[in-house]
């Protein structure tokens, strides 16, 4: 039996995307529909096309959370010798903790990419990690900052991805995911 959420002014918009988180987490982003958000949210169909325009008006909502949550999570981040690692690790941590918002940041195809807040938080979230390579590489002759850059992005995103499809062998994917995922940061990420 389905229980009817009740609708209260003002908190439609955080309704209708906590009913999406649950539904990527359950189903993924294509099984979300407007109509199912509304009735998860005890509200008319109209109410979140009046917010969100269309469903790609809500995974935008949603990706541009996603990448505040994200970028809070680097800001949070330890300093120090292995901070390039301990970001990769926030990186990690960010996406097991909230894996809807993960699944959708980067399918720029379900989203409003030029979403103006969309790009803000896009760029707050990149100019952490941006920022932690810059760091760690300084003026190395041999390393190109953007490069390394993609290269550290790829790792932990990579390890995030293969871990939440379950796609890791069963050595990686053990209930240490942050201790996994720093070890495989290690690899990359050593300070010079």
């Amino acid at each position: 039996m389905t229980t009817r959420h009740t609708y209260h002014h003002g908190d439609l918009r955080r309704a209708v995307l906590a009913a999406a988180v649950e539904v990527i987490e359950r189903d993924g982003p294509a099984r979300l529909s407007l109509r199912d958000l509304a009735r998860r949210a005890g509200v008319s169909h109209a109410g979140p096309v009046h917010h969100f325009g269309d469903k790609a008006g809500v995974l935008t909502a949603l990706a541009t959370e996603g990448y505040g949550l994200l970028a809070d999570a680097l800001e949070a981040s330890p300093d120090g010798d292995s901070e390039l690692v301990e970001l990769g690790v926030s990186y990690v941590r960010f996406a097991v903790r909230h894996p809807a918002h993960f699944a959708v940041m980067f399918r720029l195809d379900l989203l409003h990419p030029e979403d103006p807040d969309l790009c803000a938080a896009r760029q707050r979230a990149r100019a952490l990690l941006t920022g932690g390579v810059e760091r760690v590489v300084g003026d190395s002759a041999t390393l190109r900052p953007e490069l390394a850059g993609v290269a550290a992005w790829s790792l932990v995103h990579g390890y995030a991805s293969l871990h939440l499809a379950g796609a890791l062998p069963e050595e990686a994917s053990g209930e240490d995911v942050e201790g996994v995922a720093r070890a495989v940061a290690a690899l990359l990420f050593r300070s010079p």
